[in-house]
């Protein structure tokens, strides 16, 4: 027996509600995943600032122990500087060597004072961030050789950094811990007279 042309067209209105539903479902899935990425995003682009923000800081403090580097020496930090240190609205006025106030203008913005907000709060710093100048040099080299390390919490747990112990423990979780490390070559610009050679 053949369908006459009004029967097919009977099976054949809308869709059902079935239908209706897994499209719905699908598209809520589509939008989940979406929402999941931009907050993925949001948390690589605060990372990548970050980031940027260690990598001129870190390289502001090489540039200063380079412009005085026969005083190299003294940029050493005992502890680190930034986060848990006050900041200083008047360096030149409050230190006495041009590391001293090196290293004061060097903590504040490590704390984030190159950008305030309306209130003349800092807000341009890394979350937690600190910063210490190691001396590495050895006796027996005929040059001094310094270390700058620029440390912050990070958002995500990664590896811990080994180039550096500075900020170690002050995140908790030291695989939070984000550091930039960079060593600082200064070839003697004196020599030892007793031991020929060697810096003073």
């Amino acid at each position: 027996m053949k369908r006459g042309p009004n029967q097919a067209m009977r099976k054949q209105h809308g869709t059902s509600m079935l239908e209706v539903l897994i499209a719905i479902v699908i598209v809520v899935v589509g939008l989940l995943g979406l929402a999941g990425l931009q907050t993925r995003i949001t948390l690589s682009e605060m990372e990548s600032f970050q980031r940027a923000q260690a990598i001129v800081i870190t390289q502001d403090m090489v540039d200063r122990i380079n412009a005085n580097r026969r005083r190299g020496a003294d940029y050493a930090t005992a502890t680190p500087l930034g986060t848990g240190v006050a900041l200083v609205t008047d360096c030149a006025g409050t230190t006495a060597t041009m590391a001293a106030r090196d290293l004061c203008e060097w903590s504040n913005a490590l704390l984030g004072a190159a950008e305030t907000s309306g209130g003349g709060a800092s807000v341009g710093a890394m979350i937690g961030a600190r910063g210490c100048v190691t001396d590495l040099s050895d006796a027996t080299k005929p040059y001094k050789e310094y270390g700058v390390a620029v440390v912050w919490q990070g958002l995500n747990p990664t590896l811990a950094p080994g180039a550096t112990t500075c900020g170690q423990g002050s995140y908790g979780n030291d695989a939070t811990r984000r550091a930039i490390f960079t060593r600082v070559v200064v070839g003697c610009l004196q020599n030892n007279p007793a031991n020929p050679g060697l810096c003073i």
